[in-house]
């Protein structure tokens, strides 16, 4: 049996984990508390209306799955197909 190379995988997953991961956890924080503080306290700044921080919100929480699910899905073990699970062709000897 032939080992997996996983080259591929681990520099996607950090790939996900730097590209999205860490912005994803950047955003979440300001823009989080920026929503709470405007509504459950009636912050209002002029012309901004507290809910323009859902948006960034919702993607900040985008790129952190995306940081969870990529490294899932490239490091996981892929089932043997059934080809390499069969025994080699050969005659089956004579039954007696």
């Amino acid at each position: 049996m032939e080992k997996e190379k996983k080259t591929g995988a681990i520099l996607a997953s950090v790939a996900a984990i730097a590209l999205c991961g860490v912005p994803g956890l950047c955003l979440l924080c300001p823009f989080g508390v920026a929503i709470l503080a405007g509504v459950f306290n009636g912050w209002q700044l002029p012309y901004i209306d507290p809910w323009v921080g859902v948006l960034p919100l919702c993607l900040a929480v985008i790129f952190v799955i995306i940081a969870i699910v990529v490294p899932l899905i490239a490091l996981r073990k892929k089932k043997p197909s059934i080809t390499e699970s069969l025994p080699p062709e050969e005659p089956l000897p004579p039954t007696s």
